[in-house]
């Protein structure tokens, strides 16, 4: 859908996916939300979803991956994932 569309119909469709209730503990809804997020240049957003993915799988590339990107982000950027993931675990 985002790539025959654009991103945003990507995200609408996901954000749906992600009220279902059998799919609530599959990591890759957020790795897609994630991608589609940086794709519309919301990179914060998109960092607190990859890093949300990386927490529901035991998978060590991901995690891997997932503390790279914490590593090199800028360090605006990264106080603003910080931020927004104390927000997301409060719940």
């Amino acid at each position: 859908m985002a790539m025959a569309f654009e991103p945003a119909a990507g995200l609408e469709l996901v954000d749906a996916l992600m009220s279902e209730r059998s799919l609530q503990q599959c990591h890759l809804l957020p790795s897609v939300r994630g991608d589609l997020l940086q794709k519309l240049n919301r990179h914060t957003e998109g960092q607190v979803e990859f890093e949300r993915a990386a927490s529901m799988t035991r998978n060590p590339v991901r995690l891997s991956c997932c503390r790279h990107v914490r590593e090199t982000a800028p360090p605006q950027l990264s106080r603003r994932i910080d931020a927004n993931r104390n927000l997301l675990y409060a719940e």
